[in-house]
């Protein structure tokens, strides 16, 4: 016989009171959460672990203790501070929204769902995450754990993300009368520590008496999703040039991959491109450079396409002037330099660097 709803509900708070992770962004029991920390906790996890997160989380809140700090800050020093995270038009929707909320709502920001994806960066998921967590507004945000566990727990059969609505609709079954915002984070919690994707801990699960999937036993092919599609190899060059102790970079375009970002010169990056044409692309530096192509390929996988740069680097004289919209850099200062992951493999392999 399946299990009242309220049951349910109410199992699951009972086994997060006990169980419940200690995260850096999360309120301890009988303190208020912080809705700027809830929000920068959110933005940061958007496919991204929480493992990952929680030294960028650190350095963010020390460095900009709250949204009018964040706010006031410059974006290029927020991108500096991002660097590494990835996908970072995260990273600019951070900013513009703090910007938003600081000018436009006093520094506070707005405690509902739609007045919350009203803001840059926030969309359904964050939207309710932040007023069920934050506010404890009565919703349920679903992230990639809770999918889980809910497909699981109702053997949910279509696949994603066809089945999303549908899931939403179950995980809503989930809330109790009240403390939304911890009903949320224990199946988050749920789904991180015991329901995971490969060999889930179902013995532990305070709802395995009800789950359809482990009933069946068949609990690890849930929830159903369609092949992944992986977008085609692209390639290009990377151009490493020294002068003396410094490196010669640019900024990428606001918009798009990367966008603000520091890069060294490339070529474009495109399928099926020769090296040779890749090699033409090299930044007009000095007459006289000569150029020289390092063993070996960078690879990269971003998130629609997988990237293969070769590696040429020149040494040019101490007054060689930087070409039109590039810049030196000390190379001891690019720490300092929003420099993104695939940018710091090409700089460590240009320089020689293991």
């Amino acid at each position: 016989m399946p299990e009242p709803a309220a049951d349910r509900a109410a199992r699951l708070l009972q086994w997060y009171d006990r169980h419940r992770r200690v995260l850096p962004w999360r309120a301890l029991p009988g303190e208020d959460a912080d809705p700027y920390r809830v929000w920068l906790s959110e933005i940061m996890l958007q496919q991204t672990t929480v493992k990952a997160v929680g030294p960028y989380f650190t350095k963010f809140l020390a460095r900009w203790p709250d949204v009018a700090a964040l706010g006031a800050a410059s974006l290029d020093d927020v991108l500096r501070m991002w660097a590494g995270l990835g996908y970072y038009s995260r990273a600019r929707n951070l900013h513009a929204c703090a910007v938003t909320v600081t000018r436009e709502h006093g520094g506070m920001f707005p405690d509902t769902e739609g007045d919350l994806r009203a803001l840059p960066g926030i969309g359904p998921y964050t939207a309710a995450a932040i007023a069920a967590i934050a506010f404890d507004r009565r919703t349920m945000p679903v992230d990639g754990n809770i999918e889980r566990v809910v497909s699981r727990l109702f053997a949910v059969e279509e696949q994603l993300p066809q089945s999303k609505p549908a899931i939403q609709s179950l995980a809503a079954t989930l809330l109790g009368p009240a403390r939304a915002g911890d009903s949320a984070q224990a199946l988050m919690d749920l789904g991180a520590t015991i329901c995971t994707p490969k060999k889930p801990a179902c013995v532990l699960c305070p709802l395995n008496d009800n789950c359809a999937a482990l009933g069946r036993g068949d609990q690890e092919t849930f929830p159903r999703k369609a092949p992944k599609k992986t977008g085609a190899l692209r390639r290009g060059a990377a151009f490493v040039v020294t002068r003396g102790n410094e490196l010669l970079v640019r900024t990428r375009e606001a918009k798009g991959l990367l966008g603000g970002m520091t890069e060294v010169p490339t070529s474009d990056w495109l399928a099926g491109q020769e090296d040779a044409a890749a090699r033409k692309q090299a930044p007009s530096v000095d007459s006289g450079v000569r150029w020289h192509r390092k063993l070996g390929v960078v690879t990269h996988v971003f998130t629609h396409f997988p990237l293969e740069l070769v590696v040429y680097t020149a040494r040019v004289p101490p007054r060689t002037r930087a070409p039109a919209g590039m810049r030196w850099v000390k190379v001891a200062t690019l720490d300092d330099e929003a420099l993104p992951n695939v940018m710091r493999k090409v700089v460590a392999h240009g320089l020689g660097e293991k």
